[in-house]
């Protein structure tokens, strides 16, 4: 175990670090509405792409990824993977987002989907939508520190207090100055996650006797978790309910799809897109492998998310490593939950509430105290559902791909309407909370996602065709066609 004075120390230093990043970039704003929840559309790709790395690999990979492999083997980076093959629809649609973001002046994908079908109730609906869905998501992230520090420390921090740590941190960089503020934090927050995990698993790895040894070990120890489906966690039905939502993650979940709207140019754009890949991969194959040795060095553990804490109580990892590995799994935790509670906080103020132009100050009120209600419901929660953190993160992912279809529909189907979006959203979501909440349908079976999709894009489909686009609708297929031919985008 660790003892808990150290990990305090690292923390205040690193909440001290951070602090000082937050207070420069609210040096910086400007008091725009755009400025606070975009950065004023002027970050650079490496900052854009780092930032948007923090965000999407957050407390999930070190925490619930690698306990996923821990319970059932390989079949978890064939998961992983096939939501980073869900990234390149970034390649898709982040030029169209950004191109339509810059001309109509878009600060909330759902105001997007508002203007592209001519109505308010559709951004709406999605607003609702993502507050509802990604209020499990902030929980995991703030389960998983609880679970990190108070696992780490053999319980010398509590839950509540490891919870408590991490909100007030969450808080402390999304008010201080908005998303610059975030995405400047972010990038040194993903740096440090980068370099401690590569860190941590090679002295991991050497503890147990080299590559050539730990392969072996797994290959002769757990030979059931090289395969499919393993020793029992990766049923096929099983890989397909998780896998199918997690694919559209880039496009469902608004914090980082408004990551779209935020770099400089369709320049940055493709860059921020290399920095997403490049970090993806290689953080993927650290998680796995990390299961992996918590395999070998704690095999009879109750709750695989304890599989993070456990190596790191193992004596395996140097004192210093781990305490740097501990931060950097608390700040991608507190990454993600400031980017989310920042994004519902533009989506409260200006879709739900309708607040537009010359209303700057009441936009950044009203998203600065929605993101302190977000992060005091998720800490409330987080305490009551710590140990069941992969199916939260789940359950989040699908609900929230219902918004799937009437997104494709704005930028490839002329003929979708308002009607058809709403249709969608409603029947949709209210399908995910029904069966999920309800019925009882667990997010392992594949009849929660692949219901909630199938009737979301066929309630998308069949209202759109009986109905007719509004005279106010944007046909974003048409007028963006000659700017991103201009770009060279197909």
């Amino acid at each position: 175990m660790i003892p808990a004075g150290m990990i305090w120390a690292a923390v205040a230093l690193f909440a001290v670090f951070g602090g000082v990043i937050a207070i420069a970039a609210m040096r910086a704003n400007t008091g725009t509405a755009n400025d606070y929840y975009l950065g004023s559309s002027a970050l650079g790709g490496a900052v854009a792409g780092l930032s948007y790395a923090a965000t999407t690999y957050s407390a999930f990979m070190l925490i619930v990824l690698t306990g996923l492999t821990y319970r059932g083997g390989i079949g978890a980076l064939g998961f992983e993977l096939i939501y980073f093959s869900g990234l390149t629809l970034l390649v898709i649609f982040g030029p169209r987002f950004w191109l339509a973001a810059k001309r109509w002046g878009f600060i909330t994908p759902s105001e997007m989907l508002s203007a592209r079908y001519g109505s308010q109730t559709v951004g709406r609906l999605a607003a609702l939508i993502a507050l509802v869905f990604l209020m499990p998501y902030c929980t995991t992230q703030l389960a998983g520190i609880g679970l990190l520090l108070s696992g780490v420390t053999g319980g010398a921090i509590t839950l509540p207090v490891a919870v408590a740590t991490g909100a007030g941190l969450a808080l402390l960089w999304t008010l201080f100055a908005g998303l610059r503020s975030v995405a400047w934090t972010d990038a040194a927050q993903a740096a440090v996650m980068l370099v401690s995990a590569l860190l941590a698993v090679g002295f991991v790895i050497a503890h147990l006797g080299g590559p050539s040894a730990f392969a072996q070990r797994i290959g002769s120890e757990h030979a059931a978790w090289l395969d499919m489906p393993g020793p029992g966690l990766w049923s096929l039905p099983t890989f397909l309910a998780l896998a199918l939502p997690w694919f559209f993650f880039a496009l469902s979940n608004p914090q980082v799809s408004q990551r779209m709207f935020v770099v400089s140019d369709l320049g940055a754009m493709r860059r921020m897109i290399f920095w997403v890949l490049g970090f993806g991969v290689i953080f993927t194959f650290i998680s796995v492998i990390w299961g992996f040795a918590a395999l070998l060095i704690a095999p009879d553990l109750d709750n695989p998310a304890g599989a993070t804490p456990a190596l790191l109580g193992s004596g395996a990892v140097p004192l210093p490593i781990g305490l740097l590995l501990i931060l950097g799994i608390l700040s991608a935790a507190v990454s993600t939950l400031d980017s989310i509670s920042l994004t519902l906080g533009a989506m409260v103020a200006r879709d739900l509430l309708g607040k537009r132009e010359g209303q700057d100050g009441a936009q950044i009120l009203i998203g600065r105290v929605t993101v302190i209600l977000v992060v005091l419901f998720a800490s409330v929660f987080a305490l009551r559902d710590a140990q069941i953190v992969s199916q939260l993160a789940a359950l989040s992912a699908a609900g929230l791909v219902v918004t799937v279809p009437a997104i494709i529909g704005a930028f490839f189907w002329r003929r979708g309407t308002a009607a058809g979006a709403i249709a969608s959203l409603i029947g949709g979501a209210a399908l995910a909370i029904w069966m999920s909440m309800i019925a009882g349908v667990s997010v392992f079976d594949p009849r929660l996602a692949g219901s909630v999709i199938g009737v979301a894009t066929l309630l998308f489909v069949g209202g759109s065709l009986l109905s007719t686009p509004r005279r106010n609708a944007i046909d974003f297929k048409s007028e963006l066609a000659a700017p991103l031919a201009a770009h060279g985008v197909r």
